[in-house]
């Protein structure tokens, strides 16, 4: 039984990790050094700070900062990640996304966000999805970061739905075993090998229904 969808952000409803890189790699410029796209492969999924540790160790500057330093750091590079998104329109939402939300709404299906990103709700305006969400859980409400199950619990216990009840869709492998933890179902994005712990796993959401949902995370 499906009766809660929960969704990551970043490279499953909206493609926010660009920005995230591009963000990172002018602060990187600004401490002289590279930060190359196979680098930030590394920071798909995971935390500010955490993200900020992986920058910095690419530099080969992880213990050149202090704790205050690192945050002003942080605190940088989101500004300019803000300024990113702002310009963001409901023409970045991924294909298939919208569609497939509606689906799950027209059923009945709860549908919720699940996000480390502090930005999370800013996002959805900007794209005008905040009316497909029956609730938001983002990085202003968890503490811990995935592969913790934090986020995603606290999205089930949001809408008073068991665990077991819920599906997860991600696109990082962090995020697969953070919904694993929390005992719920996983559908990973995009194909990549490192996804393959998911329950099943989908190139996109173009065509995607809720049929195949069903027969793909209950088999």
């Amino acid at each position: 039984m499906i009766s809660c969808c929960i969704f990551d952000l970043d490279g499953v409803i909206v493609n926010t990790a660009k920005y995230h890189y591009l963000a990172w790699v002018e602060l990187a410029h600004k401490l002289g050094f590279e930060f190359t796209p196979e680098q930030g492969e590394a920071i798909k999924g995971v935390s500010r700070m955490a993200s900020l540790d992986i920058v910095l160790r690419a530099g080969g500057m992880q213990d050149k900062f202090s704790d205050e330093e690192k945050l002003a750091l942080a605190s940088e590079k989101n500004t300019r990640y803000r300024q990113y998104i702002a310009q963001m329109t409901s023409d970045e939402v991924l294909p298939g996304v919208r569609d497939f939300l509606m689906k799950l709404r027209e059923a009945g299906i709860v549908v919720v966000l699940g996000s480390a990103s502090k930005n999370a709700g800013m996002i959805l305006d900007h794209c005008d999805l905040r009316p497909l969400f029956d609730g938001v859980i983002d990085g202003n409400l968890v503490s811990r970061a995935k592969p913790d199950p934090e986020v995603f619990a606290k999205g089930a216990e949001l809408m008073h739905i068991a665990p077991k009840e819920c599906v997860v869709f991600e696109d990082a492998a962090a995020g697969i075993e953070a919904a694993t933890r929390a005992g719920m179902r996983s559908v990973g994005l995009g194909g990549s090998p490192l996804l393959c712990k998911a329950t099943m796993q989908l190139p996109s959401f173009v065509g995607f229904t809720l049929d195949a949902l069903k027969e793909g995370v209950d088999r």
